[in-house]
């Protein structure tokens, strides 16, 4: 499954400092992506990231935050609370624990660490 944040989903986590428990551990193996529309390497990632998408064991969220109204405090989690100012920015998941972050990753890259 791969699909977009809600602008709830993204103004909750800004709220919590974190996304919650049920979004991290919706799958055994989740990614988050956070980034800009205007980013060349997120649109790279995209035409992979669609592939997978019909893998029931991973969920895939994405977000280009850019759009969004809530762009300042999303900018602000991302680069505050998480620590990193570059895009795309991927936080991975297994059975709900944060294992690794990354940012601009190839295919393999990408499921090796969301797969591990």
């Amino acid at each position: 499954m791969i699909r977009k944040l809600t602008a709830e989903e993204c103004v909750a986590a800004i709220a919590a400092g974190d996304f919650p428990p049920a979004m991290t551990a919706s799958a055994p193996s989740v990614a988050l992506v956070l980034t800009q529309s205007w980013c060349p390497q997120w649109t790279w990632m995209r035409t992979y990231l669609d592939d997978l998408a019909s893998d029931a064991d991973t969920a895939i969220y994405w977000v280009e935050y850019d759009k969004e109204a809530f762009f300042e405090d999303f900018l602000g989690l991302k680069e505050g609370r998480f620590s990193n100012r570059q895009i795309p920015y991927v936080r991975y998941y297994r059975n709900g624990k944060l294992v690794r972050e990354s940012n601009y990753i190839d295919r393999s890259g990408f499921l090796r660490y969301l797969k591990g």
